[in-house]
This record gives C-alpha cells, sequence and structure tokens, in this order.
C-alpha cells in the first residue's frame, strides 16, 4: 500500500467552535448534527487506522477570530503529546490593515507551516463565505497574502470556479508562495456548464508553477462517497495539473458525515491507481511532503 499524508483533517473541541454551539444554518456540506460535538485526535486516529496514512496536516476550523492564536497552540500541544499532527494550517486575517501583527505570533509554534483564511463566494446563499465575490483581489487581502514570503508560509485558497481568474492573480503576484487550492476547486454540479467552468479555472490556475491543489471535500456537495465523482475529479485535475500538483486529504471529520475513511481513501486510491504508481506517490505523499514539510 502507498503509504500517505492526509493533508486536510480536523479536530475540535466543540466548545472553540462558535458554529457548532450556534444555531443551525445551511451549510455546504448539508444538515452536520452529527458533528456538533467534540472530535479528538483519537477519534480521528481511529479512523484512519488501517489506511495506510503515516502523517496528517491540520487545517483550521473557524475559531472565533480572536482567538486564532489559541487555536494554533491547541494543536502544538496536541502533537506534542499524541505525535499527530505533523504540520498546522492555522488562520489569519487578511482582511486587517496589517497581519504581521498575527503572524509573529504564530511563529513561535514549530508545526505552522501556511494559513487559511477561506475566500470562497457563491450564488447560491447557502454556498457563502467571503463577503464578496472579489474578496479574494481586495487591496489588504493581496498586502497581506505578499507578506507570507518573509515568513516562508503557504496560503490555502478556497476559491469556486468563478473567482479562479482573480486566484490567479493573488498566486500570479506571489511567486515566492506556495498556494493550494482546497477541495479541488469545489466542483458543485455536473452539468457541462459547471463542469467546463470547473476546468476552465483550473486551467487557468495551472499557469502558476507555486499552484497547488487538493483532492480532498470532494463530497462537499454530493454529500456521499461518489467514486465514479471521485474518478472524474482525479482524472480531469491530472490532466490539467499533473500529479505532482495534488495531494489527498480526508477533511474528516466532514465527510464523516457520510462516509468512512476506509471507504473514502479506498474511493481515492482507485482513482489515482489508474494513473499509475508514480501518480499515487505524488497524491498520497510526495506533493504534501514537499508543500507542507510535515514532520
Amino acid at each position: 500500500m502507498q503509504k500517505a499524508i492526509d493533508a486536510h483533517f480536523h479536530i475540535w473541541r466543540q466548545k472553540d467552535q462558535p458554529w457548532l454551539v450556534g444555531p443551525m444554518v445551511p451549510r455546504i456540506f448539508g444538515p452536520y448534527e452529527p458533528i456538533r460535538r467534540d472530535y479528538p485526535i483519537e477519534e480521528f486516529l481511529a479512523d484512519q487506522k488501517g489506511a495506510g496514512v503515516e502523517k496528517a496536516v491540520y487545517v483550521q476550523t473557524n475559531w472565533a477570530k480572536e482567538d486564532f492564536e489559541n487555536e494554533v497552540a491547541f494543536l502544538q500541544k496536541t502533537a506534542e503529546e499524541t505525535g499527530w499532527p505533523h504540520a498546522i494550517v492555522g488562520y489569519a486575517d487578511m482582511t486587517v490593515d496589517d497581519v504581521r501583527h498575527q503572524i509573529d505570533r504564530l511563529k513561535k509554534y514549530p508545526l505552522l507551516r501556511g494559513v487559511r483564511m477561506q475566500l470562497h463566494w457563491h450564488e447560491t446563499p447557502a454556498f457563502r463565505f467571503a463577503t464578496s465575490a472579489d474578496q479574494v483581489i481586495d487591496p489588504k487581502v493581496r498586502t497581506n497574502v505578499a507578506r507570507l514570503k518573509d515568513y516562508g508560509l503557504s496560503f490555502d485558497l478556497q476559491l469556486f470556479p468563478a473567482q479562479m481568474k482573480d486566484g490567479l492573480t493573488l498566486v500570479g503576484e506571489n511567486p515566492d508562495t506556495n498556494f493550494i487550492l482546497t477541495h479541488a476547486g469545489m466542483l458543485t454540479a455536473m452539468e457541462p456548464e459547471t463542469t467546463e467552468a470547473w476546468k476552465a479555472g483550473l486551467r487557468a490556475l495551472s499557469a502558476a508553477p507555486n499552484f497547488y491543489a487538493k483532492l480532498s471535500g470532494l463530497g462537499t456537495f454530493v454529500h456521499r462517497n461518489d467514486p465514479a465523482l471521485i474518478g472524474y475529479i482525479v482524472d480531469n485535475a491530472i490532466d490539467i495539473l499533473g500529479s505532482d500538483h495534488l495531494m489527498f486529504g480526508s477533511n474528516f471529520p466532514i465527510e464523516k458525515l457520510w462516509t468512512s475513511h476506509a471507504e473514502l481513501i479506498k474511493a481515492h486510491r482507485a482513482a489515482v491507481a489508474k494513473h499509475g504508481a508514480a501518480a499515487a506517490a505524488d497524491v498520497f505523499w510526495n506533493t504534501a511532503e514537499r508543500v507542507y514539510r510535515p514532520v
């Protein structure tokens, strides 16, 4: 079995997550009552046992903005106590005047490798997170993202296809910073108009050598583990971006709403296997190892 790095997973204490203690609201991944609880590292380790996952990258989970440092501190402490995770993607608010005040506080945590601020916007209200479709090229966002190179940090970029042209602007003007597209660009449906827009967006972003994408969260809009959909996304992503710019991520425990980790990675392994052993080594290990440098 090809060893794996899970490049996108979460753990949490419910009390730290405003969105898990507040009222239920429509979300892109549908009803989420089963995860309105603690999801500790011990449960994640049990979920992925036997899956060949040897390392994992934690990605921020929308703690209250003012608690951005507490989140990274919690993960660093978890890693010191349990050996997991092996890299951390924290949160920093890219809309402030100068994000360096936040990054300076985060850099003291050895496992910090990057930051994510979700910038995705969609015409469907339940799919929105950013304040506007073009927030990705807001002057403050651009100025603050440009500062990441001084810290050697990457940026997890979360966009829908209609935003990818603006995404290329942000990626292109920061050639010394690695950008990782979350959930492979969030393909929302399989109508030809939607799939063509998604592929066109990936082609645009593929022009940047510092651009990568995660094969994660592929059940987000269908709310199931769909091997045919995973195969479609994998085939096109490898064709457009190359396996050396792709990495696997489970997006657990979100995907636990509808599948097991074992069935999820099985579907990804089967989809990637059609492209050969070198592609599998890239997707499940090499790309994440290079980009996130897990310990």
